[in-house]
């Protein structure tokens, strides 16, 4: 099958071998490989719906005590400390709910994809902290995804901290301002036009100033976009995402899903990324552990709420007019994730940051083309106009 490549932009990406040394951290082959831990339906037939699959057996995040054999390495804080920390200390609990995700859901596509395998970078930041990158590049199923874990440790400079006080009052500029945080983000960018690109991350951030006072907060979200509108798969990745946020707060779901198509908004295109999700930024709360339990919660849904759609849409026929929509979709995301996202500007600007792992969120591929008729492809239009007037799926 050939792909049309005119006006091509070819996107920066990690090129190494699969184990080598980078210059930032040591790459390890994945020093885990137990039996698979979740197991999917075969592929369902075109008549299936998504709610009738047998999908995910079990996607949930077990942190009564740690699984360091399903990892997809060895964690960023020391095994012992995180072990110890489990019953009392959030900053052990965020790690571990984001190594087991990374693991599980490394390996679910990893069986998916059935030709590539993920490669793993382990890397150590000098002023505190770490990370761990995944990244799949080329594989049958997904062309590009990566799965970031980071946790740092640090001091705020003066400057972050005025900047926080506009949504944290009780920062003092004048004291020093401690602060660890911790998140999993991933971006998958599957090969077949028609199954869907994802996003999602989840993060935690605690300061502690001079005077002993602690402040801390969470963020998250998850969204999809699609390049070919199926309404199903848009509901069913809503209501997987509306069930996690109702088990803790029935006023979670609207909130979010309407800041997520306010975030995600293309404002140079008048145009959001895609269909949407949830996002929610600075979430605060009497009880830290429930706040903690409904990101628990919206990270469990993530595989339920995707991988039944990659099953379903991954071996449908395509040609060169669909991938080259992909493509020029694809560069609509480039255009958000390098003007808009705060996250991506965030990164760039942090001292010593990791250049390849805040950018592993760019596709393989992508392509602007001068003044393309999207028009040429009634389909196309079905997915414009949710972009422009964006829906209530449920």
């Amino acid at each position: 099958m050939s792909y049309a490549y005119r006006h091509c932009v070819l996107i920066p990406s990690v090129l190494a071998p699969r184990y080598s040394t980078s210059a930032l951290g040591c790459l390890i082959k994945p020093p885990y490989r137990p039996p698979a831990i979740l197991s999917t339906s075969t592929e369902p037939t075109s008549g299936t719906a998504l709610r009738d699959m047998p999908g995910i057996v079990d996607a949930s995040v077990d942190l009564r005590h740690l699984n360091p054999q399903e990892w997809m390495s060895p964690s960023v804080t020391p095994l012992d400390e995180l072990a110890n920390g489990l019953d009392s200390s959030f900053r052990a609990k965020i790690e571990t709910l984001c190594m087991q995700l990374q693991g599980k859901l490394c390996r679910e596509m990893e069986k998916i994809d059935g030709q590539a395998r993920f490669r793993v970078d382990k890397w150590d930041r000098k002023a505190g902290g770490g990370g761990i990158s995944c990244v799949m590049e080329n594989g049958a199923v997904f062309e590009k995804a990566g799965v970031n874990i980071s946790s740092i440790t640090g001091t705020l400079s003066q400057n972050a901290v005025k900047e926080m006080r506009v949504r944290h009052q009780e920062l003092n500029v004048d004291n020093e301002c401690n602060f660890f945080a911790c998140g999993i983000s991933s971006v998958i960018h599957p090969l077949n036009p028609f199954v869907p690109t994802t996003h999602f991350n989840f993060r935690y951030f605690e300061v502690i100033q001079s005077d002993g006072r602690k402040s801390w907060w969470y963020g998250g979200g998850s969204d999809l976009t699609p390049y070919y509108l199926f309404e199903e798969d848009a509901r069913h990745f809503h209501e997987q995402l509306k069930a996690a946020c109702d088990k803790h707060d029935p006023t979670y779901y609207p909130r979010f899903k309407k800041w997520c198509d306010e975030y995600f908004f293309l404002k140079h295109r008048g145009e959001t990324r895609g269909v949407g999700g949830i996002f929610f930024d600075d979430l605060e709360g009497q009880s830290q552990q429930q706040v903690f339990e409904f990101v628990r919660s919206c990270a469990e849904a993530i595989i339920p709420a995707y991988l039944p759609i990659v099953e379903r849409r991954k071996d449908t026929p395509y040609g060169d007019l669909e991938r080259e929509w992909q493509l020029v979709r694809r560069g609509r995301y480039v255009e958000f994730n390098l003007i808009y996202d705060r996250g991506t500007k965030f990164g760039l600007a942090t001292p010593e940051a990791r250049v390849e792992s805040i950018l592993m969120s760019l596709p393989l591929h992508a392509q602007w083309v001068y003044c393309y008729e999207d028009s040429k492809d009634p389909r196309n239009q079905n997915l414009i106009e949710v972009l422009k007037n964006p829906r209530e799926w449920l």
